[in-house]
């Protein structure tokens, strides 16, 4: 009777965790063809124009994004609260000090296409560091979760610096930011975002070294594909 009780409890546990799966895979699902919408309209949004005030919606469509992302977390622990609270205040702080300084990144500033400022740094700018350094760390763990962290750091912070090559002047030309009188980015805008990325990703793998999240690859080539779409137009 024990061993028919055991054997039943068993196969409801794993009926149980397929079901889970199964709810997590449709979720993800759903998520990467959510974000996908979002992202075809707003390519055709910025292309068109449909109105000449859609690039204003940017700020909500990183929000959107970041909330489709962290939806399907898996394993929420204070551990995941805490860096992604940091990524976010750390991202907005060396914003801040790069705009008020020029030390950083160079001589920039921004528009006002992103939203509300902080000492001339838009708050969503913390946000976009989360979601960069979130997907990247995602990809990575796909793609690398057999590499130690430093070379998985190195990779991303690379991509990370690809990424910021076709975000720069398509940026530039929707008033994101400018860069002093030329409007030319310095080498050294590209050796900072290594830097910073190379530091962040070494947290994400602190933090979150064994997180799966296919939202977020999604995200994270989507990226890539938005920019160098809009990149294309602007040439």
């Amino acid at each position: 009777m024990a061993r028919r009780y055991t054997a039943g409890n068993i196969m409801a546990n794993a009926a149980q965790r397929s079901r889970e799966e199964l709810e997590h895979v449709g979720k993800n699902h759903f998520s990467s063809f959510l974000l996908l919408v979002f992202y075809i309209v707003g390519v055709i949004g910025i292309l068109i124009p449909i109105h000449s005030s859609f690039i204003l919606l940017t700020p909500f469509m990183l929000l959107i994004s970041l909330c489709i992302v962290l939806y399907n977390h898996v394993d929420w622990n204070v551990k995941t609260i805490v860096f992604l609270i940091s990524i976010f205040v750390m991202g907005l702080s060396v914003e801040i000090i790069g705009v008020r300084t020029g030390l950083v990144f160079g001589n920039y500033e921004y528009g006002e296409v992103l939203g509300p400022k902080v000492m001339g740094t838009p708050l969503m700018i913390g946000v976009n560091w989360l979601i960069l350094i979130y997907c990247c760390g995602a990809a990575l763990n796909q793609f690398l979760s057999k590499r130690n962290v430093f070379f998985k750091s190195f990779i991303g912070a690379l991509s990370l610096v690809s990424l910021d090559l076709l975000i720069e002047p398509v940026a530039m030309i929707h008033g994101f930011w400018s860069w002093g009188e030329d409007n030319l980015v310095p080498l050294q805008n590209y050796l900072a975002w290594f830097i910073i990325s190379f530091v962040f990703l070494l947290l994400f793998n602190l933090a979150l070294k064994d997180m799966k999240n296919n939202a977020a690859l999604t995200l994270f080539n989507l990226q890539f594909i938005f920019f160098l779409v809009l990149g294309i137009d602007w040439f």
